[in-house]
């Protein structure tokens, strides 16, 4: 597996190694060692699956406050998605820059989300399948949002028509939001 740094601070792509033949293919998704080579604070400790059967769904940009933020990483095993990340740390040298990037079975990468960031995509493909791994459990009342399309971001997402939950589509914007996440190097 090679980890590749983004260009947000702490954020990093991983790239697995891909063994291929006339079968179809074999890829490790997770190994407890590679842990300490991404810098994760704490295990992984609960897998997700989620489906969206139409082109252009949008889930995000969401977060979880401390005490209860979450380090997330995604991949997708269907289908493709347009990745995109905030830095919401303040004190951090990427404060409120973004990063995006597209995931799919194809390039079969995996997206390091560290805490402290709004993270969010958006679906090219009908039926994709995202999975991810999270080191702290969901809790409602800790979950957050900034609004998916917030042009201070500068997130330069797909032309096309996005379908949204309601949650998301009342999500304030990044500027009328106080950040909960004070960096520490």
């Amino acid at each position: 597996m090679r980890i590749i740094p983004a260009e947000l601070a702490d954020v990093l792509i991983l790239s697995p190694d891909m063994h291929k033949d006339h079968r179809g293919f074999f890829v490790e998704t997770w190994r407890d060692a590679w842990g300490g080579l991404i810098r994760l604070d704490a295990p992984f400790i609960q897998d997700n699956h989620v489906r969206s059967e139409q082109r252009g769904v949008v889930r995000g940009l969401h977060f979880q406050k401390p005490p209860h933020a979450q380090a997330k990483l995604i991949w997708v095993t269907r289908g493709a998605v347009f990745d995109a990340l905030v830095d919401l740390r303040k004190g951090s040298p990427t404060y409120g820059r973004s990063f995006s990037l597209v995931l799919s079975e194809e390039n079969a990468l995996r997206l390091l989300v560290p805490k402290g960031f709004a993270h969010g995509y958006m679906t090219l493909e009908e039926g994709t399948e995202a999975h991810y791994k999270v080191n702290a459990y969901y809790k409602p009342d800790h979950d957050a949002g900034i609004r998916w399309d917030d042009p201070a971001l500068g997130i330069a997402w797909p032309d096309i028509t996005p379908v949204l939950s309601e949650k998301d589509a009342a999500l304030p914007l990044f500027a009328d939001v106080i950040s909960p996440f004070l960096y520490a190097a």
